[in-house]
């Protein structure tokens, strides 16, 4: 199923502003200056064994610690997923992934994981599975949008450097 069709049959309908790819969060930043909600950074990891896969919601000058982090959730050494497992499990290209590549994880195998700031935002920016275009999701929205996939995040103050 396609994004803009799972948020019509769920009556998601979120502001949408199209750009030039972007890949990274300083090329957005340069780009796209004046995009409405939190901007944020989507980090997508796994454990040691391959066993866990997270996606891990951050504000986009937080330099994770992923040792720290690692421990706070209980995962045995935390580092990137390769884009074939972003592929095989979010359906999504490195430079896409946000909150709503969730739709395509329908088994619940991707653990959420959202610093304090962003969940706290009024509303947050997320790509929907392209980087040519950003939607604001306001905060009730997002919380409807997550249990509609079935998605509990764990909400955390994110260590690292800010």
């Amino acid at each position: 199923m396609t994004i803009s069709r799972f948020l019509a049959s769920h009556r998601f309908d979120f502001p949408s502003f199209a750009h030039r790819a972007t890949h990274t969060c300083a090329e957005f930043e340069a780009l796209v200056p004046s995009v409405p909600g939190t901007r944020n950074k989507n980090l997508f990891l796994r454990d040691k064994k391959g066993l866990r896969h997270l996606l891990v919601v951050v504000p986009p000058k937080l330099v994770v610690d992923l040792e720290k982090l690692s421990t706070l959730l209980g995962a045995k050494r935390l580092g990137f997923a390769s884009t074939e497992r972003l592929r095989e499990h979010l359906g999504v290209e490195s430079g896409s992934v946000s909150v709503l590549s969730l739709i395509h994880d329908q088994s619940n195998q991707v653990e959420l994981v959202i610093d304090q700031t962003i969940w706290n935002a009024e509303a947050i920016q997320a790509h929907p599975l392209i980087n040519t275009e950003t939607v604001v999701i306001p905060q009730p929205e997002l919380k409807r949008f997550l249990a509609t996939t079935g998605h509990s995040p764990t909400v955390l103050d994110i260590p690292g450097v800010r």
